[in-house]
């Protein structure tokens, strides 16, 4: 794929990545002790981005996504971009890294599940750092939050992201080579959703709402 369509893509990706995440802030908390802090699916789509175009490109298409929702809809300024950017390179990168020096299914979900842990534990550390200022919180007040708030949602997030990429991804890329916009030879396209891809993001698609449904004290 030519540079020009890596950007042309880039640019479309970006775009469905700004909507998703549009109407991801419809959505409630996951968890309602922390009301400030929603699901965002935008890094289905940037990872899906990375893995047809690279990691560099999903850096791209984050920094994007993140400068655009911060100029619109985002009340947390400079702050709330950082943290964006941060929250999916950490998920996205590793995943779009990982499959990259390798174009099989194994590569796919090991990158996702690495992006998912990543992506966690990188956020315990920002949010307790940045939190707090743009929260207006106490520092120990967050502290608290950790373990039962910012851990179990990062998990969440990364679990659904990886189920619904995983689900995502064949569809997304076959849109794209219709459209001309990827490679009929592309390497990427030589395998699609097995049963076993499919069970095992149902599987976790199911666990993430059993998880909603405990929290909100349904079960």
């Amino acid at each position: 794929m030519d540079k020009t369509k890596k950007l042309t893509t880039s640019a479309m990706l970006a775009a469905i990545a700004y909507l998703v995440m549009l109407v991801s802030h419809v959505l409630p908390p996951v968890i309602p002790a922390a009301p400030f802090i929603s699901y965002d699916a935008k890094d289905i789509v940037i990872v899906i981005g990375g893995f047809i175009l690279g990691p560099l490109y999903s850096l791209l298409i984050t920094a994007i996504v993140a400068f655009v929702e911060m100029l619109t809809i985002s009340s947390t300024g400079p702050i709330g971009f950082v943290m964006n950017i941060i929250a999916s390179a950490a998920f996205c990168l590793p995943a779009a890294w990982i499959y990259s020096r390798k174009h099989t299914l194994g590569r796919a979900v090991t990158g996702l599940i690495i992006g998912t842990c990543l992506l966690t534990v990188v956020m315990v550390l920002w949010n307790y750092l940045l939190t707090p200022l743009y929260m207006g919180m106490p520092r120990e007040e967050v502290a608290k939050m950790l373990v039962p708030v910012f851990i179990p949602i990062n998990v969440f997030k990364g679990a659904l992201n990886t189920a619904f990429t995983l689900m995502l991804y064949k569809p997304v890329v076959t849109a794209l080579r219709r459209s001309g916009l990827v490679a009929e030879t592309l390497s990427t396209q030589r395998h699609g959703i097995n049963a076993g891809v499919l069970v095992f993001s149902v599987l976790i698609i199911i666990c993430c709402v059993l998880f909603l449904l405990l929290v909100r004290g349904l079960l």
